[in-house]
């Protein structure tokens, strides 16, 4: 008696400790969680590593300029489409110089001046039909906080504020000066990417957790379990915040847009995913326990393994991008694997305390369909409790498939993987040679509209030129070798005049011996046209002058470009080796773990092909970055060798009962349910990814919702089992299971009273 009291006082204590401890991480992670936006960096230039040529041009131009430079463009256009008449000029020219002058929002007392370089430039077309306004903002400060946005934010936000205020110009309307406005450039579009991930703390997580709820009381049919759960995934996420913030405010790594958008999901995700494996073994428990800390007990022991074996692949797999050479992809691996830690502590600490916290009444959460001892609900209903069921024999939907699967294991095998095949047969129409930055966005964005309008009646790639820096006793031959390149518009020195100003007529500016040239393209300088200009402009100078640096904005995109294909070459094997590693010593066999690894790449290779044929013939998306191949490779092989997981250690644990093709048959019966309901939900959480506005994260949302639900209801419930099965004992070599009449090896299920009972009830409440 007095062990029993002191055995709940100390469960009690524990119980108490954990949730104290948790809330206070949600208190302090909440808030940091609030604030990620503020430590992003979305300067894909600050991505690419030193060595990039583009790097080391922009570290020596930075010695031609007094103050580096972003550009704010402002291009307005008379609403009739008529000429720019003389009075339109002057009311822009009188509103762009007043500028400066004007007090910046929440600057406590500053003005733009304080933040721009020079005077604004107001520039017609040469056409007559447009006019330019150019505001250079020291590029130093554009990253510098006002308030919770940065200074190239604010300005843009300010400058579309006056245009409408002092012009009545916008996007849309003319006023009465009869000009119609757009702010676009390098800072436009840095403005309108952070309001399209603004969306990342609250619509995106409200549509995700929302759209769990909805498939966790479809799951669990019960008013209270949904929400312990969920709770479970907020508290995860909280910490992953708190952790990720710090880590980005203190310099450790870089945080994009992109990466806080796939902790979140992640986080969301894997916590529910684990939880629903935890939950489903603490009710297939609660049927054989009498107190609910002793089925918890009982539950975390069976399920510690599997759900640190998926947490560890999946952070494994991510944690390779740091052999990436582009800085975001390097951030994206220690983000992720810290999301994926939070998951699994939340899913291992926290959400046993919750289901235990109310003692023996504990049960309640499950209302209405509450689990009880087998004894008791025996005794209730006046008989002895009777054998229990082999799970392979339950008359539920994976019960049957468990067993049609075992009686054609080869055709089921074989047939699914000629469909997976033909889908694969697709992958090399996947276009991810680049995308432009106008087609980044899926929404209409000012900076876009501007942009086309600019391209109208302006050099395209005037504002952003292509620039080279070569020795002055070589820059006449430079040039003349640069202007011969097709999609060059022109190539000059640079003499001290901002780009997309007035062409300047003064002696070449040189340091230390050499001259900037600057090359401007027919294209603009975000498109992939003045990508493929930029490479073509790369060779030649270097056939000039071997010395010479080609950068510039689309030398950036270009070598950007090149890193992530050379990281797809490099990450891709490394993934697949540490995954197959980790395989191999979890399941004890070389076997085991090839056949799960390839059933995985497989389904990767189909995913990939089905999503071609969507975006290509479907969707007519523009073709992806190249990074996109290379996130979903990590995200599907890992999360999809994660169900492969869930499922082979329970067929494992039943081989070693009772052989492995009655073992695949009861491993199938009894985790069916349960993994496709965390796969759905796992996809669920991806697709959420589709309500930020941007092309980079809808692909990325429809490639691994479309993997992991192939993965889950094809690879794992028909191909991966029925191989298993055809295989049988040759599945576990060269561990002991693969030698069926070693003495010990197989024990029947009767070695082991009630290992397997309750089996088909937690495979009844976790269906869908």
């Amino acid at each position: 008696m007095l062990s029993n009291r002191r055995a709940t006082v100390v469960r009690a204590l524990a119980v108490a400790v954990a949730l104290v401890a948790w809330l206070a991480v949600g208190a302090v992670g909440g808030m940091a969680q609030g604030k990620l936006g503020q430590v992003q960096e979305n300067d894909a230039a600050a991505f690419l590593p030193s060595s990039a040529e583009s790097t080391r041009a922009a570290e020596a131009s930075r010695a031609f300029v007094d103050t580096p430079t972003l550009p704010a463009l402002v291009v307005m256009q008379p609403d009739d489409g008529g000429d720019v008449t003389p009075e339109q000029l002057q009311a822009a020219s009188t509103w762009a110089t007043g500028v400066p002058d004007r007090e910046v929002p929440d600057g406590d007392g500053d003005t733009w001046a304080d933040y721009l370089v020079g005077d604004p430039v107001v520039v017609p077309s040469e056409d007559g039909e447009a006019l330019l306004a150019i505001f250079s903002v020291d590029a130093d400060a554009a990253d510098e906080s006002i308030g919770e946005d940065s200074v190239a934010e604010v300005l843009v936000t300010d400058l579309r504020a006056s245009l409408e205020q002092d012009l009545g110009a916008t996007a849309t309307e003319a006023g009465d000066v009869g000009l119609r406005a757009w702010v676009t450039g390098p800072a436009g579009f840095v403005a309108d990417l952070v309001t399209a991930f603004g969306g990342i703390d609250g619509v995106l997580l409200l549509v995700a957790l929302g759209a769990v709820l909805v498939i966790l009381v479809i799951v669990y049919r019960s008013p209270f379990l949904p929400f312990v759960v969920i709770l479970t995934a907020v508290f995860a996420l909280s910490l992953a915040g708190l952790v990720v913030y710090q880590l980005a405010a203190n310099d450790v790594l870089v945080l994009n847009g992109q990466s806080q958008g796939i902790l979140s999901i992640l986080v969301v995700g894997a916590s529910v995913d684990y939880a629903l494996l935890l939950v489903a073994r603490y009710r297939e428990e609660l049927r054989h326990a009498e107190h609910p800390a002793t089925a918890m007990r009982r539950a975390l022991r069976a399920c510690l393994e599997p759900i640190g074996a998926s947490a560890g692949t999946v952070a494994a797999g991510v944690l390779c991008l740091l052999l990436s050479d582009l800085g975001s992809n390097r951030s994206l691996g220690p983000v992720a694997a810290i999301g994926i830690a939070s998951s699994f502590l939340a899913a291992t600490t926290l959400l046993p305390a919750f289901l235990i916290v109310l003692g023996r009444w504990s049960r309640v959460l499950f209302w209405p369909r509450v689990p009880r001892p087998a004894t008791a609900v025996a005794v209730a209903h006046g008989h002895h409790a009777a054998p229990t069921d082999d799970p392979a024999d339950a008359s539920g939907a994976w019960g049957r498939l468990a067993r049609w699967v075992a009686g054609h294991a080869r055709p089921v095998w074989a047939v699914t993987a000629v469909v997976l095949v033909v889908g694969a047969a697709f992958l090399p129409t996947f276009r991810a040679g680049g995308t432009d930055q106008a087609d980044v966005f899926l929404t209409p964005v000012d900076a876009v509209a501007g942009q086309e309008v600019l391209a109208e009646h302006f050099p395209a790639g005037a504002v952003q030129p292509v620039t080279v820096i070569t020795a002055q006793d070589s820059a006449d031959d430079v040039a003349a070798a640069i202007e011969d390149v097709e999609g060059v518009e022109s190539v000059a020195p640079y003499t001290g005049t901002a780009a997309g100003g007035p062409p300047g007529t003064g002696e070449p500016v040189v340091v230390d011996g050499d001259v900037r040239l600057d090359v401007v393209t027919t294209a603009p300088s975000d498109s992939q046209e003045a990508v493929a200009v930029a490479a073509d402009v790369r060779t030649t100078a270097h056939e000039a002058d071997p010395e010479a640096l080609v950068g510039g904005a689309a030398a950036e995109t270009l070598d950007a470009q090149d890193a992530a294909r050379h990281d797809l070459r490099v990450i891709v094997p490394v993934v697949l080796v540490v995954i197959g590693l980790i395989l191999t010593l979890l399941l004890r066999s070389v076997v085991a773990a090839g056949l799960l690894l390839g059933a995985n790449v497989l389904s990767f290779a189909a995913t990939l092909g089905v999503s071609a044929i969507l975006f290509n013939h479907v969707l007519d998306w523009p073709p992806a970055d190249p990074a996109v191949p290379l996130y979903a490779f990590v995200f599907l092989v890992a999360l999809g060798v994660d169900y492969s997981i869930f499922l082979m250690t329970r067929v494992r644990e039943e081989s070693a009962r009772v052989g492995t093709r009655p073992g695949v048959v009861r491993g199938l019966a009894v985790t069916g349910g349960v993994i496709t309901s965390a796969g759905v939900v796992l996809a669920v959480t991806f697709a959420a990814l589709g309500v930020i506005p941007l092309l980079f994260l809808a692909q990325l949302a429809v490639i691994v919702a479309l993997g992991v639900l192939l993965d889950t209801t094809v690879v794992r419930s028909l191909l991966v089992p029925a191989l298993v099965h055809d295989l049988g004992d040759r599945t576990w070599w060269p561990s002991r299971l693969s030698r069926p009449h070693a003495p010990g090896t197989h024990r029947t299920a009767s070695a082991q009273p009630g290992a397997t009972v309750g089996a088909a009830d937690a495979t009844e409440s976790a269906r869908p």
